[in-house]
């Protein structure tokens, strides 16, 4: 039910402030089984343009603690979130326990292996090991969707850069892990993290600057 009002909030609000959203499937999925949905984070538009991807599947994401401070949003967050704060251990393995438990019972879970916004001006920043160990012990497969437009629509420079236009969810080819064991987890990693960076690359993500010349 939460999911639901999640995603009712944001067909609304993205209508209402002009925001057209489409879903572009390179390789479709089978919307019976679980996946770890992976995705880019570069704007707090990611979260709504999530409502609006993934739509006839249940999942949960796993973000950020601090967002539940935030008034009304936090409680609807705190309720629909599994929440994680990086700085904190114990908080963190519970979270994985929590992630694990989620996939047991066929539910999707959404991860963003950056962990926090993308301000390097390349398609993507460095990614953490969590979401490949999980995918691996949970013998889950990987579904990378690229988010194309929300550093457009919302810079996360500033809250009042909100502007209407285009939103495009791609959805990669996804990776099986059944057989891998944990000791293949930096390859897997880095299996997704060029598949991402690729296709960031091919559908030319604006925020992708050249290298400075030295």
């Amino acid at each position: 039910m939460m999911y639901d009002t999640c995603r009712f909030w944001g067909d609304s609000w993205m209508f209402l402030i002009g925001i057209k959203h489409k879903n572009i499937y390179e390789v479709p999925h089978d919307v019976s089984k679980p996946y770890i949905f992976l995705s880019n984070h570069i704007s707090y538009m990611d979260i709504p343009v999530m409502m609006k991807a993934i739509r006839r599947q249940n999942f949960r994401i796993l973000g950020k603690s601090e967002l539940g401070r935030i008034p009304v949003f936090g409680f609807i967050y705190k309720n629909a979130a599994v929440s994680v704060d990086r700085n904190n251990p114990e908080n963190r393995t519970r979270s994985v326990l929590t992630l694990k438990s989620i996939i047991r019972k066929q539910i999707s879970v959404f991860i963003c292996p950056e962990g926090t916004f993308n301000v390097t001006h390349k398609p993507l920043k460095e990614f953490y090991n969590g979401a490949f160990k999980i995918a691996i012990e949970t013998q889950t497969p990987i579904k990378p969707i690229l988010f194309l437009d929300t550093y457009d629509r919302l810079n996360y420079t500033s809250i009042f850069s909100l502007s209407p236009g285009r939103s495009r969810a791609v959805f990669l080819e996804e990776t099986s892990t059944a057989g891998l064991s944990i000791s293949d987890t930096t390859l897997l990693k880095e299996k997704i993290y060029r598949q991402m960076h690729e296709g960031l690359i091919k559908y030319k993500a604006s925020w992708i600057q050249p290298p400075e010349s030295s």
